[in-house]
């Protein structure tokens, strides 16, 4: 629920779990040096078990254009396919999109695409894509082998249709979406054994990646995860009584990180504003360093901090486990969108900027591998007591500065509403 009839003492972008969302409608509305950077699933969309169950609201969709030039999406999720974004707005719309397209970065920031639906694969060669374009029958072939040999308790049909639910045939960034397989088998131990089939997969996909002379082409991309080990490499969360952990494999290309695609948006932004691209022309995500200090150091040197825009940056996939260990508790942080988010913190930090970090509760969704965020009123006015996080982690750096505990349909509403005010300003 969004609270009203008080002043903000504290800048948002100071503040941690603030429900003043009439505020933050405000500077949605008004800032005329803005740059949105969001993410879909979960937040302008309800998360659903099947992709292709996927709907957006229409009036979302045509609120876009308020922001032109100021709004990109950032999914790691695609444009194009019969589980792209587009195939969505095209059947919210009811027509052809035209100039409605979702402008952004998709499959982690390779696959560009303009309001108007040119597309492009900034950095990524033929013989990428090629091998990318043999992973989803390689996910098929190995739930198939496997599941044959389990005694799993689906008839058929219901085996056929969570395969075909689980092999997401993306161009860029082919997935093992399992989301499926945990509602319906109902099994946690089969369902983790499930999970260790698709990582030996997707390792045995870098082997041979690497043979073929691809070997710094990829990467796997664990969806939600607890965070990367020492060598860098994220770390499934392995599914429990009580969570389906780790449900999307996701096969990317290397530099297909959302942190990177800030950069490279960010550079885009720049370009129109000023008629220079900081980054250079041919900038794209798979040439940003590959450390978030290195990130960092690259803008304070590159941006001019007169023409710096709020950044506000807006997901849902934000994810804290408490692990014990010989040393006591360690907290795993994960999930898709932190380190994007985390960036957008940390530039706007480094440039007192402002900027913002919006949260989207994604908890009332079919997925249930999420905290919800917990509200109570008092003397009339709600506030968060406990955010998506791990309660014990008290020291997590990403400050969650404005959330949505309403989900996606709140968000949507206020995103609507600062459109309309900010055609009228």
């Amino acid at each position: 629920m969004a609270t009203s009839g008080f002043e903000t003492v504290v800048p948002l972008h100071q503040q941690t779990f603030s429900l003043d969302h009439p505020t933050f409608t405000q500077l949605l509305a008004q800032t005329e040096n803005l740059l949105i950077i969001q993410d879909l699933d979960g937040v302008c969309m309800g998360l659903v078990k099947d992709p292709l169950n996927r709907e957006i609201d229409r009036a979302y969709v045509e609120a876009m254009p308020a922001y032109d030039g100021h709004f990109f999406v950032l999914t790691n999720g695609e444009h194009i396919g019969k589980r792209g974004i587009n195939a969505i707005v095209a059947k919210a719309l009811g027509q052809n999109i035209g100039d409605l397209h979702m402008p952004g970065l998709a499959a982690g920031g390779v696959q560009w695409q303009d309001r108007y639906g040119q597309l492009t694969h900034p950095g990524v060669s033929e013989a990428e894509l090629e091998f990318l374009k043999s992973v989803p029958n390689r996910i098929e072939i190995t739930l198939q082998d496997f599941l044959s040999t389990v005694d799993h308790g689906l008839s058929p049909e219901e085996l056929t249709h969570c395969i075909n639910a689980s092999v997401l045939d993306n161009v860029a960034s082919p997935t093992a979406n399992l989301n499926t397989f945990y509602e319906t088998l109902a099994n946690p131990v089969l369902y983790r054994q499930i999970q260790e089939q698709m990582q030996v997969l997707m390792e045995q996909l870098l082997v041979e990646a690497a043979a073929q002379g691809l070997g710094d082409s990829f990467f796997v991309h664990y969806a939600p995860n607890l965070g990367r080990d020492d060598t860098g490499d994220e770390v499934v969360w392995w599914a429990d009584a009580k969570t389906s952990g780790t449900t999307d494999f996701q096969f990317m290309l290397r530099g297909a990180i959302k942190e990177a695609g800030v950069l490279a948006l960010l550079n885009r932004y720049y370009f129109k504003k000023t008629g220079v691209h900081p980054l250079g022309i041919g900038f794209n995500a798979r040439q940003a360093p590959r450390t978030m200090a290195d990130m960092l150091t690259l803008v304070k040197q590159d941006f001019d901090p007169a023409h710096m825009p709020l950044i506000i940056g807006v997901g849902d996939t934000v994810t804290s486990q408490a692990v014990e260990t010989d040393n006591g508790l360690v907290f795993k942080r994960g999930g898709s969108d932190r380190n994007f988010l985390q960036l957008i913190q940390n530039i706007g930090e480094a440039f007192n900027s402002g900027n913002l970090v919006a949260y989207v509760d994604s908890s009332g969704g079919e997925l249930k591998n999420r905290r919800a965020i917990q509200v109570e009123t008092h003397n009339g006015l709600p506030s968060v007591t406990q955010g998506p996080g791990d309660p014990r982690d008290t020291s997590d750096p990403l400050k969650l500065n404005v959330v949505f505990p309403g989900g996606y349909a709140q968000y949507c509403q206020l995103f609507q509403t600062a459109a309309t005010n900010r055609r009228q300003s």
